[in-house]
């Protein structure tokens, strides 16, 4: 898990090939800078190319970050 409010960079997605198309059609693409906003309830707000997109825990664990 990553810090709240520190930028990471995408370095793969992980999960089924529906899974990583829905994520790459948010935005969520490998070299792609991601950082999270806040974390509810296990469901984050991430800041992703100028926007922010509420995302689950299950599904955020499958974006592998440096």
């Amino acid at each position: 898990m990553v810090k709240i409010g520190e930028p990471n960079v995408i370095c793969k997605i992980g999960g089924k090939e529906e899974t990583r198309r829905f994520l790459e059609n948010l935005g969520f693409v490998p070299g792609g800078t991601v950082m999270v906003v806040s974390e509810i309830g296990g469901n984050m707000i991430v800041n992703v190319k100028d926007s922010r997109v509420a995302i689950g825990k299950d599904m955020a664990n499958k974006i592998m970050v440096r």
